[in-house]
């Protein structure tokens, strides 16, 4: 069964779809954060899900798009977090992933969309999922890069060859009919196709149900 994780970075009341979030199947929130430096915008959530942690039943599926991640790893692990993605185009980023790791929680690396595959390799046997940016970094409401199918493919081919347990997530321009072509992914990141629509739930469903179509068939 794929997973779906909702991202609030295109909701236009945060708070209010965070809530809506948590009365759904989705199995993750989508936590984007962006420094303006590595990305253009900034999205600084830990404040606003600092204080609403009592409330929020979902576990948090954490993306850093920064430069400098240490501070923002140490404050996401104190929250009910599975999973803290960096970026592969770092410096440092076995430091990283060791951080994240002596926190125990999952880490997750992700490949931009002009990013080569290779450089995941040193770091394979180290993480728990790959986050394939399917737009580039930094906005929601993108459409979703064609190329990244190809991506897919490859990724799943190096993990599969160097036999480790490695999840792969997929993030932009995905609705349900980009859902469809995901065969191979565990985690479908979706935001403004859910949070946009009338009922967060059926969007939900439809993704997890597009995404699973093809799987059942092989």
């Amino acid at each position: 069964m794929k997973k779906v994780s909702v991202s609030f970075l295109s909701s236009k009341d945060e708070q209010k779809d965070i809530l809506k979030l948590n009365r759904t199947s989705a199995d993750y929130i989508h936590v984007d954060v962006m420094d303006g430096r590595f990305v253009k915008k900034k999205h600084k959530p830990f404040k606003m899900l600092y204080k609403m942690s009592s409330t929020i039943i979902k576990r948090l599926d954490v993306h850093l798009m920064e430069k400098n991640p240490l501070k923002n790893i140490n404050y996401y692990a104190s929250l009910n977090t599975e999973y803290i993605t960096i970026h592969v185009e770092l410096d440092k980023v076995d430091k990283y992933i060791d951080l994240i790791k002596q926190y125990g929680i999952k880490c997750g690396l992700a490949i931009n969309p002009d990013t080569d595959v290779s450089a995941l390799l040193p770091y394979l046997s180290k993480i728990d999922m790959v986050l394939i940016m399917s737009v580039m970094p930094g906005k929601g409401g993108q459409e979703f890069i064609d190329d990244t199918i190809k991506k897919i493919l490859k990724i799943k081919k190096m993990i599969v060859s160097k036999k480790v347990k490695v999840k792969i997530s997929v993030d932009g321009g995905i609705n349900d009919e980009i859902a469809k072509r995901l065969d191979f992914v565990d985690i479908i990141v979706s935001g403004s196709y859910v949070t946009n629509s009338e009922n967060f739930e059926e969007a939900i469903c439809l993704l997890r149900e597009n995404a699973s179509k093809n799987s059942k068939k092989k």
